[in-house]
């Protein structure tokens, strides 16, 4: 009898900003690792989520969504999306329920054009297609022959998910395993407590003052003598006159976003969690390189 071979490689998923990626990235890998609002550039650093079963090891890359820049920070973001197309054995393609190919989705057609590694395309909140519109929109895709595959899915719904993985397997080469198979991200859990609470300031605060939010973990201890981990985190803004906004009347926004940031932390870590928040200005931070660097994004900033 043959021996099965393992398949393993890494796999970029790109996409305009808020058609479902990382939703349907966490669909994928049963953990919430990547956070998700319905504010544009939610996601802003390259996170390499692990997905290990017996057949293969899919690592997989949620990058930001593809936008004009407008700053440092988005240029930078605009960069490592782009970036992670390179290094990839695979391109996950996502768009969304409209009925067109609009500029953005052309100008990253554009790019995966000249990617030397196989691209699949899917179709999220097909929920809110009708059969027709899910035809008509496959066959404005058809004509780009580097597509490979078009798979029309709903992270919401559940619709199709489970056909996306075996689709993927089809394009990874035989490999080796990458990671421990118990592993499933390379970022450490400072990270995901940061992205934790900048979600809740994303989804609590008002349009035009979530762009300008960035969290930093200060410190994160376990106590000695109890089950409990203290987090004492800052979240930064470009404004003063944000600052009181993102503080609230009698601090009830900030004990907001506290709140409903420690419940999903503590899901997180499986522990008891003593948060304090502190809110700090830092004026134009996603335009200046030390500010970036000093925020967590020395990695991707050149």
């Amino acid at each position: 009898m043959t021996e099965k071979k393992f398949l393993s490689g890494f796999v970029a998923v790109v996409g305009r900003t808020n058609v479902g990626k990382s939703t349907i990235l966490n669909a994928l890998m049963g953990e919430k690792l990547a956070i998700t609002s319905n504010k544009p550039q939610t996601t802003r650093n390259k996170i390499r989520c692990i997905y290990t079963d017996e057949e293969a090891q899919i690592i997989f890359t949620d990058t930001p969504g593809i936008h004009k820049p407008k700053n440092k920070l988005s240029g930078m973001m605009a960069t490592m999306a782009y970036g992670s197309l390179a290094d990839s054995d695979l391109v996950v393609f996502v768009v969304e329920e409209d009925t067109y190919i609009g500029t953005g989705d052309k100008a990253l057609l554009e790019k995966l054009a000249q990617c030397r590694c196989p691209v699949v395309m899917l179709i999220n909140k097909a929920d809110k297609m009708t059969q027709e519109d899910i035809l008509y929109k496959i066959g404005l895709y058809q004509k780009y022959e580097f597509i490979q595959e078009i798979l029309p899915v709903s992270a919401l719904t559940g619709k199709n998910m489970d056909k996306i993985l075996p689709m993927i397997k089809k394009y990874l080469p035989e490999g080796i395993l990458y990671f421990p198979e118990d592993m499933i991200t390379d970022k450490p859990e400072k990270f995901f407590v940061a992205e934790l609470i900048r979600e809740k300031a994303l989804r609590c605060l008002e349009q035009e003052i979530p762009h300008g939010i960035a969290v930093e973990v200060v410190s994160m201890k376990e106590r000695e003598d109890k089950p409990i981990i203290d987090i004492d985190a800052e979240i930064y803004c470009e404004r003063k006159s944000h600052k009181s906004i993102v503080i609230g009347k009698g601090g009830a926004m900030l004990k907001k976003i506290g709140s409903m940031a420690r419940s999903d932390i503590e899901a997180f870590l499986d522990s008891r969690v003593n948060l304090q928040l502190w809110v700090k200005v830092r004026e134009e931070w996603r335009d200046k390189q030390y500010d970036l660097k000093d925020l967590g994004y020395k990695d991707e900033v050149q």
